[in-house]
């Protein structure tokens, strides 16, 4: 499993919203670029970053540092929010954006994200309240079941699914274990987790999941961490170990 430290912008700060709230933010550090290289610092092979700016409204005012911190970095930087056209998608590309993350318009819009991959790697986000797609920056929920959205894009070229369970996210109270694993079980694309670690145990448990289809089981490709790591429950240095030794 990849651990996927999270940078979140608003207004060009690094921010953590507490389910979805956008009311309820809380700055974190005001230079993203710093943020990203103590990131990688400690250890981490991808940096995730979301414009929450963009989500909310499907402007970005954040690609300068989105660019600077693509440019401050030597690991990948996969980076959402807003993405809602091929050339959205393009000028992430073009600020040196590793992997594009397409949420709201993956599920309004499936061949949106089809164009998108053949022209660059992509991730869809798909966030969920109760097992339910939410969508806009989380400020819409859908009627929509998210496992049964994940399975519309197996065929797509996407490289992976991003989970949120908007309920548990920021609140480091655990991950929704049993909806990944109705995930993993039945999308075919790999899933990184995202929402409610808190503990490395919380770790561990996800290191743990299966698919429950028969044979060895897809296991999660990856983590996304914000507020426990912000907030010194861990570090990502011990993130990654945690879950090299659970790997043993």
């Amino acid at each position: 499993m990849i651990v996927y430290p999270a940078i979140d912008l608003l207004d060009g700060r690094c921010v953590r919203l507490l389910q979805g709230d956008y009311e309820r933010a809380t700055t974190y550090h005001d230079d993203p670029v710093a943020q990203a290289t103590a990131f990688v610092a400690e250890g981490a092979q991808w940096v995730h970053m979301v414009d929450l700016d963009a989500a909310r409204s499907g402007v970005s005012t954040n690609m300068e540092a989105i660019e600077a911190v693509c440019g401050a970095v030597a690991v990948p930087v996969q980076v959402g929010g807003g993405v809602r056209s091929v050339d959205a998608a393009a000028a992430l590309a073009d600020a040196g954006v590793a992997r594009v993350v397409i949420g709201t318009a993956a599920v309004e819009n499936p061949s949106l994200v089809q164009r998108v991959a053949a022209r660059q790697p992509v991730a869809v986000g798909l966030d969920s309240r109760d097992g339910l797609i939410a969508t806009h920056g989380w400020t819409e929920t859908t009627a929509l079941p998210v496992v049964e959205v994940a399975r519309r894009f197996n065929d797509l070229g996407v490289e992976c699914i991003i989970a949120t369970d908007i309920a548990r996210d920021g609140t480091m109270k655990g991950p929704d274990a049993g909806g990944l694993v109705q995930l993993l079980t039945r999308s075919a694309i790999p899933i990184i987790a995202s929402g409610g670690v808190g503990s490395l145990d919380h770790l561990r448990t996800l290191r743990g999941l299966r698919a429950t289809d028969g044979g060895a089981g897809r296991e999660l490709d990856g983590v996304i961490i914000g507020r426990a790591i912000y907030e010194g429950s861990f570090t990502v240095t011990q993130a990654i170990q945690t879950l090299a030794e659970t790997s043993r």
